[in-house]
């Protein structure tokens, strides 16, 4: 069943406070931007129910994508 993340939650900050670091900083924007392209690739994935290889791939890239953005906070 997909679910999907909630990456304010995860980081432990609230969607002001990253909006507040979005505005300032554009490479951490397009962080953002391909982190939501990377996790509705994932949904997509999980609901088509398609390879496990590729599900695993696309989660371990937005895990990637993930901590770029955490480092950057």
């Amino acid at each position: 069943m997909p679910v999907k993340h909630d990456l304010y939650q995860d980081l432990g900050l609230s969607k002001e406070v990253v909006d507040g670091h979005r505005a300032k900083d554009p490479h951490l924007n397009a962080l953002f931007d391909k982190y939501k392209t990377v996790d509705e690739l994932v949904l997509s994935a999980e609901k088509a129910a398609g390879s496990d290889d590729e599900l695993k791939k696309l989660k371990e890239k937005r895990l990637l994508v993930k901590d770029e953005i955490a480092k950057l906070l």
